[in-house]
């Protein structure tokens, strides 16, 4: 074998062969106490050698040059003809193997050998060793690369599972969306819109996107003459600000349902002290109209007189705790009269508006947004659908019917305004996810799934009232209601913290009492979760028991310890009718399966 290049690299570990030199460089491998030094003919024009992975030395290696090989146990690395007794040797244990330092004819060198019967590896300041250094890290498992996420991520799991989700705005996704949401389309980016990207490579990513916007037409029953479709938005609230950006100017005004009567903050919201909490408030010019007090049932009346008097661009109908149906001819006769357009932000009733069971709004509205996941139960983010095409010769109460040939123009300012002018490229992982979840929202199982939602909302709203619970409006005609706590003394604040360590997870809201005052005592509780875990109308009553039950144990608790702040509800954890009523919702929960949950 030819004689391999003696290296000016040498390894220091205290021998008395070692050559003494003064303060070298350090090289880091993968264990900080084992270092390669550079010996004096070290100059800066040399190559130096990269980081050695550790799982590289826990093999037999030498480093003698420059090249990098596997040798056989019986290979001479030094040199075929080399004399054993021209050698020393000096033998020590080096990551528990035993090992020799053989120092070569020069002096100046020496090679690294394993007495353990398995091959060597040869490492050097070469390409291979540099693209190990690279490839290490790139097929480890979660558990691997990051113990600490993967136990989060396992505890997170358990919780799921072991508990009862009842937030309206949750739900369990499908394998299927989710294998997509953890795919290699996370890699690939692609500003702007299929067929004028930004960058090079995106043929299939344009077609993904392309069926995606298909299936959102086809799943909404949706012509795409009419009706044209954003599916970038990263979620409801970017899909929101990306219409008020595309169709207003900064200051001009938009018109939608007050947070305390069930509206979403992305509408717009002042606090009562007057401070602007949303971007659309900050950007834009809101004012609210409001649920009457006495019923919870928006007040059409009043709503029409402010929109009147207000005259908004865009008038807004849509919330996230509204438990009743949207009047949208209604809603469609306003906007007309004061010359706004009508959007409708269908994020907590995408699901059942797709199942045609809710009234549609698409026959009234000019645009509508929506999440993507909550009852549609795709991945988190969110979609803009805007017409296209003629627009009506004269505004009727449906906008179905054109004579005129004037172009609805929302398509390029909306397109423009969600890329460049507010966001980066798409995430390629959630469109595909979105399309899976689009092409089951087509199909009769999923109508029947959303069927189940509504009988299960109903059976949870029956049972509290027969428990004398108070719910805002006195039911539901969707997937969630609002349960007033206030005539047991409870806030939402305190009743969804013992709820939760009951293992029940629902949301506090605030709601107008009788009298208009805004009051903290209000909680939301939704039907698709459970729903997608496979509960019907018995399992819901049964879930009633335990949130009456969690509303007594809170009621009885304030009574003893007064007003519950964080420190008093800590200690009310360990009580015999939390770990009671905690044990039960655990062996009730882990009846029904997760979805795309190996337990």
């Amino acid at each position: 074998m030819d004689r391999i290049a003696q290296s000016d690299l040498s390894l220091g570990f205290g021998s008395s062969h070692a050559l003494p030199l003064p303060h070298p460089p350090r090289i880091p491998i993968a264990d900080d106490s084992i270092t390669l030094q550079i010996d004096s003919s070290f100059r800066p024009s040399s190559n130096p050698m990269p980081p050695v992975p550790l799982q590289l030395l826990e093999q037999r290696f030498d480093v003698t040059g420059s090249c990098s090989r596997v040798v056989e146990e019986d290979d001479d690395v030094v040199g075929d003809n080399d004399d054993d007794d021209q050698r020393e040797e000096e033998q020590f244990i080096l990551l528990g193997h035993p090992m020799k330092l053989k120092r070569g004819r020069g002096g100046n060198s020496y090679s690294l050998a394993s007495s353990s019967p398995c091959k060597r590896f040869v490492v050097d300041s070469g390409i291979e060793s540099r693209r190990a250094v690279v490839r290490a890290w790139g097929n480890q498992s979660i558990e691997e690369a990051d113990p600490e996420i993967h136990e989060f991520m396992e505890k997170e799991k358990q919780r799921q599972f072991r508990g009862i989700e009842l937030i309206a705005s949750e739900n369990f996704v499908c394998r299927a969306v989710m294998e997509a949401l953890g795919s290699h389309l996370t890699n690939k980016y692609s500003e702007g819109m299929p067929g004028a990207r930004y960058y090079t490579g995106n043929q299939y990513i344009d077609q993904i996107e392309i069926l995606c916007q298909e299936r959102a037409l086809a799943a909404f029953g949706l012509n795409h003459e009419k009706w044209g479709v954003n599916v970038q938005p990263y979620s409801c609230t970017s899909a929101n600000f990306a219409v008020f950006t595309g169709l207003l100017m900064p200051g001009e005004r938009i018109m939608g349902l007050d947070s305390p009567s069930g509206g979403h903050m992305s509408h717009g919201y002042y606090t009562p002290g007057g401070k602007k909490v949303s971007g659309a408030s900050i950007f834009f010019e809101s004012f609210p109209y409001k649920v009457d007090p006495r019923t919870g049932y928006i007040d059409y009346d009043k709503l029409e007189e402010k929109a009147l008097d207000y005259r908004p661009k865009i008038l807004i109908c849509g919330g996230s705790s509204y438990p009743r149906d949207w009047e949208f001819p209604r809603f469609r006769h306003i906007a007309d009269k004061c010359g706004a357009v009508l959007m409708f932000d269908m994020a907590q009733i995408s699901g059942l508006v797709a199942a045609k069971e809710s009234p549609n709004p698409f026959d009234y509205c000019d645009i509508v947004t929506s999440t993507t996941h909550k009852s549609l139960r795709g991945p988190r983010g969110g979609i803009i659908f805007y017409r296209r095409g003629l627009k009506p010769k004269k505004q009727s109460i449906n906008l179905n019917h054109c004579e005129s040939n004037i172009q609805y123009d929302f398509e390029e300012k909306i397109n423009f305004s969600v890329f460049p002018s507010l966001q980066g490229g798409p995430h390629n992982n959630h469109i595909a996810a979105l399309a899976i979840a689009l092409k089951q929202a087509a199909s009769p199982e999923y109508k029947l799934y959303m069927r189940q939602v509504k009988k299960n909302a109903k059976a949870l709203a029956s049972a509290l009232i027969s428990r004398k619970c108070k719910l805002i409006t006195g039911g539901t005609d969707n997937h969630l209601l609002l349960w007033d706590l206030t005539p047991l003394g409870l806030t939402g604040k305190v009743y969804e913290k013992v709820c939760e360590m009951c293992h029940i997870t629902v949301n506090k809201v605030a709601i107008f009492s009788e009298n208009g005052v805004i009051s903290p005592g209000g909680v939301r509780i939704g039907s698709p979760a459970m729903t997608s875990r496979g509960c019907l109308e018995p399992e819901f009553e049964t879930m009633a028991d335990f949130l009456y039950r969690a509303a007594q144990i809170a009621s009885a608790a304030q009574r003893e310890h007064g007003k519950l702040q964080k420190e008093p509800l800590k200690s009310i954890y360990h009580c015999k009718e939390i770990a009671d009523l905690r044990n039960q919702v655990e062996a009730f929960a882990t009846q029904f399966a997760m979805p795309a949950f190996d337990m």
